[in-house]
């Protein structure tokens, strides 16, 4: 009997995750990137990304990050790589703030190892915050980070060593119903295959078969800032943190590989653009909307900048993952963990795929990531 094949396209943190679990149930599978891997145009490239557990947008993600956790220690043991580092991540701002309590809900709701602390309390902790009385911070003891870059090598290169075919350059332009299965357009050529996944993040409308997705691209920005004592940040001494202040919500990591501490202003300026056309040169304007906060809370990471970013984020109407098949076309599935939080997600993800192509189910609660919400 013939095995099914399955595209994969787009290899960002999401596709390479999916492409990884679907070898190891034994699927013959290909992949399709239409950059190099690891490129600067989407969402997935950089060296670190947060992970945390308490997930103050919606405590409904928790068990889902609890299994990524879980994954993504689980693919530490196969590559033999650290992938997850562990600094602890302290969330403050006005105890009535989104932050904070939304913090503060899901882990009450999941029962997730937390602790409290005043201003005072926290700048003894790390002096290097210089907050006022009025604020309060929650502690998670296992946030930390992951090494982006080097998880998503691993997940390539491990779902290479199951059999998966790589396909790089290579621009994906229609999918296409066709008897059981489906037709996949691409600029060099017409792939006949069992099924799909669709994990293109910011391309997401652009190949689909008028799917009516309310996708809206915007562009962000982040910057790595020179710090007065590199010590003070480093892992072991410095937690990952998010902070809500009048200047927004801004988060930041430990300085890493000397290249700085890393800041950026989620949600950066909401500037809607197109995947295809945006301006990834950072100007003055944008390094000021990052560097807002540091002098007033974070004044010792407030040097020059030592180096930017553009990424993209995809944004549902109600900043919320799609994560299901596409309705009239079910051997199409999309993955787009959308909204700016995806990426500590992408192990867990990638198993929801692999379920969802190879039993049509799965035992993940996804009720929230349906496509049936914006009917």
């Amino acid at each position: 009997m013939r095995q099914p094949q399955i595209v994969v396209i787009g290899l960002g943190a999401t596709g390479s995750a999916a492409l990884y679990h679907l070898t190891q149930r034994g699927v013959r599978v290909t992949g399709i990137e239409q950059f190099r891997l690891g490129h600067d145009r989407g969402s997935s490239h950089g060296p670190t990304r947060i992970f945390r557990l308490a997930h103050y947008e919606n405590p409904a993600y928790v068990p889902l990050l609890r299994r990524a956790h879980a994954l993504w220690r689980n693919l530490e043991t196969i590559c033999g790589q650290k992938l997850l580092v562990t600094t602890a991540i302290a969330e403050l701002g006005p105890p009535d703030g989104e932050l904070v309590r939304g913090t503060l809900a899901a882990a009450a709701r999941h029962g997730l190892p937390h602790e409290i602390l005043d201003a005072n309390a926290l700048m003894r902790r790390y002096p290097a915050f210089k907050i006022p009385q009025s604020y309060a911070a929650v502690i998670q003891p296992d946030g930390g980070y992951i090494e982006a870059a080097v998880a998503l090598d691993v997940h390539i290169r491990a779902a290479a060593d199951g059999g998966a075919i790589i396909r790089t350059g290579e621009k994906v332009v229609a999918i296409e119903p066709h008897r059981n299965g489906v037709h996949i357009a691409t600029d060099r050529g017409r792939i006949e295959a069992d099924g799909a996944v669709v994990a293109t993040g910011p391309w997401t409308a652009k190949i689909l078969p008028d799917p009516h997705l309310p996708l809206r691209i915007t562009r962000q920005v982040v910057g790595w800032f020179e710090p007065d004592d590199t010590r003070e940040f480093g892992a072991e001494r410095f937690p990952v943190f998010l902070l809500e202040s009048r200047h927004g919500i801004h988060y930041g990591l430990p300085n890493y590989r000397r290249m700085g501490v890393k800041v950026a202003k989620h949600h950066h300026l909401d500037e809607a653009v197109e995947a295809d056309h945006y301006d990834m040169t950072v100007s003055t304007a944008d390094e000021t909307v990052i560097r807002a906060p540091l002098g007033e809370f974070l004044p010792s990471a407030n040097g020059r900048l030592l180096g930017a970013q553009t990424c993209l984020y995809t944004m549902t109407s109600d900043q919320t993952f799609i994560i299901d098949h596409l309705p009239g076309l079910p051997h199409v599935v999309i993955a787009s963990p959308c909204c700016g939080h995806g990426f500590k997600f992408s192990p867990v993800v990638g198993e929801i795929v692999a379920d969802l192509v190879t039993n049509g189910s799965t035992r993940h609660d996804i009720a929230l990531f349906r496509f049936e919400r914006f009917s």
